[in-house]
């Protein structure tokens, strides 16, 4: 009877595998989500990785439809609860260590030779993609945040050599501030106030921090005295350097980069993507290293990145492998390199002010509620809070504080 039952489960298995080999051989569309950077810093990176797909998979299609950071973990989590996944989906690399956890995406330990360099990833993006010793993801980017700025507009200032301290960048954004007055709508400086990987290096760099482990429980630190200086430094940098009413989380708040390179900015302080894409003057762009409050010294600027996923309910896990493998080959990663990105892997690693700005870096708690943090705009609401003028500094850090050690405390 065993071996019946076997033999009838082994019939079950093969007919499946048929079955689902037919579908995939008769061709299909492939469904990826890629976070917007991808299709204002770099679409023909996308184009290749598509195009490539699409000649070694005849009859198969790639839809890449793209994301904004604001929502997209909440049409995901939609998406999940309605079993109607994408087949792969970019996730920051703060953002994937619940949805490992939670088992919502596929195991990818056994593709991993599939990957080109995969031995010599960089070691923030693989602990980022891995869970319990098992690979749910591929790294696919890493990035710190560089200053770019119009040296033309610089210069007319006045202002020919990048500030060597933050008090004295400060100085110079206001003085071509001063020069440009007659431009509506122009700012000196413009990241946007919700940006809380801006805001966040200010903290760091005043030895401030977001939250402390000790004894099995998480406490917001962000109400600490070094932290109160850091937020109260971005405060008045904010106030001296971008318009106010970028520290708005209605949504009408326009992407920092359109901003730039439309020409209503002398600078913009974020990804070094920036001065190689579309639309940037890059005869007159340069990039620097944001300087610190204490001179010579450099911000600690937030290591992000990127990794690609596919999700557990995809019914075209091999299919999606093979599309991300085209994504993140040799080839795929120079030319993000190119852009201003830093690769996957060491190996494809130069000198570059880039990977300068990295030296200095931090870091979100390795906490697997993090990703409530971010999804319930915390750190968002904060800041909007106290740029605004409806709560103090102080006490909008408070409130962060505390919402931050419920969030990260909550049975996972």
């Amino acid at each position: 009877m065993k071996y019946r039952i076997m033999a009838a489960l082994a019939a079950v298995f093969a007919l499946a595998t048929v079955t689902a080999t037919a579908a995939q051989a008769g061709g299909g569309t492939l469904t990826v989500w890629l976070q917007v950077d991808a299709q204002n810093g770099w679409p023909g990176v996308v184009a290749a990785a598509n195009s490539a797909f699409q000649s070694q998979h005849p009859g198969w299609t790639v839809q890449v439809d793209y994301q904004q950071w604001s929502d997209h973990l909440a049409k995901f989590d939609a998406t999940v609860a309605g079993n109607d996944t994408p087949d792969v989906i970019e996730m920051g690399n703060t953002e994937t260590t619940k949805y490992m956890a939670a088992g919502e995406f596929a195991n990818l330990g056994p593709f991993r030779s599939q990957f080109d360099n995969e031995k010599d990833w960089l070691s923030g993006l693989t602990s980022s993609s891995t869970y319990n010793h098992v690979l749910y993801a591929v790294p696919y980017y890493a990035g710190s945040r560089v200053v770019t700025y119009r040296a033309d507009l610089f210069a007319k200032a006045g202002i020919r050599k990048p500030p060597k301290s933050l008090a004295q960048f400060e100085a110079d954004l206001v003085k071509v501030g001063q020069k440009e007055k007659g431009v509506k709508g122009f700012a000196p400086l413009y990241v946007g106030g919700e940006d809380w990987y801006t805001a966040l290096g200010w903290v760091f760099d005043y030895g401030g921090s977001i939250a402390k482990y000790h004894n099995g429980r998480w406490t917001g630190t962000l109400d600490s005295k070094n932290s109160i200086r850091g937020l109260t430094a971005f405060q008045q940098f904010f106030d001296a350097t971008e318009p106010k009413s970028s520290a708005s989380l209605d949504g009408t708040s326009p992407f920092p980069y359109t901003v730039y390179s439309q020409g209503e900015a002398a600078a913009n302080y974020g990804p070094a993507w920036y001065l190689g894409s579309e639309g940037t003057k890059t005869s007159v762009s340069k990039q620097f290293v944001m300087p610190g409050h204490v001179a010579g010294t450099v911000m600690p600027g937030f290591l992000g990145g990127s990794d690609l996923a596919v999700p557990a309910q995809s019914p075209n896990r091999q299919l999606a492998v093979d599309w991300i493998a085209d994504f993140t080959n040799t080839s795929s990663e120079k030319a993000l390199q190119a852009k201003g990105n830093i690769p996957n892997a060491t190996n494809l690693l130069t000198k570059t002010v880039n990977n300068e700005a990295a030296a200095r870096s931090w870091f979100v708690p390795q906490a697997t509620n993090w990703v409530n943090v971010e999804n319930g705009n915390i750190l968002k609401t904060m800041l909007d809070s106290f740029l605004s003028g409806r709560l103090s500094v102080t006490q909008a850090a408070q409130v962060a504080s505390q919402n931050i050690t419920q969030t990260l405390n909550q049975p996972a």
